[in-house]
């Protein structure tokens, strides 16, 4: 390692211990406290590595006036501190230096907010227009400072594993990849624009066309999308392709690299490194959802011929229309209070949007309105997928309806009832994603997933009944890849693209460079890409991924430090042809 020493310092506020008692040594750093105490004065000196309690004689107007993160140099003498002083918290917290001279190297405003305590109550807007203050604070720059390990971590494994580090360009060409691109216009080129990748998918797949077995980068990307504490306008991704390779070699990347990620960085981490594959149908039934968390025992069944024929009216007739029912069980809940199922029932009311919640508890008998309308047989049936001293919620609606709520009320009993243990890392694979879905607004086949994956099977048939070779990894209850087989032959990528609309003009537009060079020898090749920003934030288990990024944008896209997006000159323009209109 490069030596730390300069003529601002001798070590750095991290290092100094019993062993070096008795050193001169010279510090510098940023005032992170100060406490007078009359005769003596001290200050905690803080920088990149640690923090150094240094004493200073009393009565020194000029010290008293610094403010604080004012930036100091101190030389001093390291003695052992008293031992009803010593702070076992610090690894220096068993020397203080006693100051012999000092000097200002820059001195602070007024702070806006202060960096030590880590206050929880400062506002997100005034913590990012300040943004190179909030980062001094404890526990943002361990973050920051972990998201560097970590990516330090991923790229050393990804070499090891035999994968050579390209990049790929940032300025590229605009696509139909689901979310909106950023456009860039040229200046060269009179009404044409740059976009910015919103992912590297197209140069992924030409890497491997063009001879490089196996690649890897960590990927800027970019989507012009509406933001939440989890989604970002620029993230970051390990981008991974590989030739010659199927399905399971793939996902052998990452069962390899996630539970070690894990359990390096997660000291209390319980990893189960039995990583399941399940297909997406099955996920929806028994999970409610294609990103399930694992550590939720809860499993959902479908219980639609248990109720048809019924003498339950409400269902049995929905039934007869097409509706489907789930049920989900809360296990040892059958002694809770009638307040407790008035409550779901709310949340199923204003959250879920569903006309009422129907239970059956499991006592000591079957209790309920439901199970008064339910005979013995059915009552049986329902009592096996219950359990004992326990109650189960029933949905009914439409098949796609019905998981969704089921999944998310499945995911409220989990927490309501403290069945995920915080410590657990479950993995897992969701696998055979539809190839294909309807569009919600239009109606229209559109593709369900990456539009390069390789189908399974023919494309023949009902596209919805189509599946793709794609898969996610899950692990507790959040997407952290996606990846599959590409498709790389040229005539199922226009059949593909054709089912969901797009004519073999619009591929050979959109997609020219890539339909080019399957035509001259393309691999069978696939691929994934592992969410950097998303796991860091599972690993410091935060929500908010604007905690894990250095320099992010608030929630309307906005850099308030640097006062981005602005207005630009006339000028600017002018050279790249375009004119602003004013919204009237």
């Amino acid at each position: 390692m490069l030596s730390l020493k300069s003529k601002y310092r001798t070590h750095t506020c991290g290092e100094l211990t019993e062993k070096n008692v008795g050193e001169t040594v010279t510090l510098s750093g940023w005032v992170h406290r100060k406490r007078d105490h009359g005769s003596l004065l001290f200050v905690d000196l803080r920088d990149n590595y640690g923090i150094t309690q240094c004493v200073f004689d009393g009565g020194d107007e000029n010290l008293e006036k610094i403010h604080p993160e004012s930036v100091i140099k101190i030389t001093g003498t390291v003695v052992a501190r008293d031992k009803d002083a010593v702070n076992d918290k610090l690894p220096t917290g068993h020397i203080e230096i006693k100051s012999e001279s000092w000097e200002v190297l820059t001195n602070a405003d007024v702070l806006p907010f202060p960096v030590f305590g880590d206050d929880d109550n400062v506002a997100e807007d005034l913590r990012l227009k300040y943004r190179y203050i909030d980062l001094r604070r404890e526990s943002l720059h361990n973050n920051i400072l972990t998201r560097n390990r970590v990516m330090k971590f991923l790229r050393d494994k990804m070499w090891d594993m035999g994968f050579s580090e390209f990049q790929t360009p940032i300025l590229t060409v605009s696509s139909p990849e689901g979310a909106r691109d950023y456009i860039v216009p040229s200046r060269n080129h009179h009404g044409m624009f740059y976009a910015l990748p919103q992912a590297p998918q197209q140069f992924k797949q030409l890497i491997q066309i063009s001879g490089f077995d196996r690649y890897f980068q960590i990927a800027p990307c970019f989507r012009d999308e509406d933001l939440r504490a989890d989604r970002l306008l620029e993230f970051y991704q390990l981008d991974i392709e590989m030739s010659f390779v199927d399905l399971l070699d793939i996902q052998a990347v990452g069962n390899e690299l996630m539970p070690e990620l894990i359990k390096k960085f997660v000291p209390d981490a319980i990893v189960d490194s039995n990583i399941p594959h399940i297909p997406f149908d099955e996920a929806m039934l028994k999970y409610g959802s294609d990103k399930p968390d694992l550590r939720n025992p809860i499993l959902i069944s479908d219980v639609t011929d248990v109720f048809r024929g019924s003498d339950f009216g409400i269902f049995a007739n929905a039934i007869e229309n097409g509706a489907v029912v789930r049920a989900i069980p809360a296990p040892n809940s059958a002694d809770k209070p009638r307040s407790w199922f008035d409550k779901l029932g709310e949340y199923a009311v204003k959250e879920l949007e569903l006309g009422g919640l129907g239970y059956i508890v499991f006592g000591d008998e079957a209790k309920g309105p439901v199970a008064k309308k339910l005979d013995a047989d059915r009552i049986a049936k329902l009592h096996e997928i219950a359990g004992d001293n326990s109650s189960l919620f029933f949905i009914c609606d439409t098949k796609e309806k019905a998981a969704k709520a089921a999944g998310k009320l499945r995911i409220k009993l989990g927490d309501d009832l403290g069945l995920i243990n915080p410590h657990e890392f479950k993995f897992c694979w969701i696998e055979d994603f539809p190839m294909y879905e309807l569009n919600e607004e239009t109606g229209a086949i559109d593709f369900g997933h990456n539009p390069f994956s390789l189908p399974k099977g023919e494309l023949d048939g009902n596209p919805l009944e189509i599946k793709a070779n794609q898969f996610d990894m899950v692990l507790n209850g959040a997407e952290i890849c996606s990846g599959g087989l590409r498709n790389y032959n040229p005539d199922t990528m226009i059949k593909a693209f054709a089912i969901a609309g797009y004519g073999p003009e619009v591929v050979k537009e959109k997609f020219g460079g890539m339909y080019a060079a399957f035509q001259y020898g393309a691999p069978p090749h696939g691929g994934c890409a592992f969410g950097i920003d998303r796991l860091v934030s599972i690993i410091l288990g935060t929500t908010n991924l604007r905690e894990v990024v250095l320099f992010p944008t608030n929630q309307r896209g906005q850099d308030l430090m640097l006062g981005a997006p602005r207005e630009v000159t006339e000028q600017q323009l002018r050279e790249v042809h375009i004119q602003v209109r004013k919204r009237g």
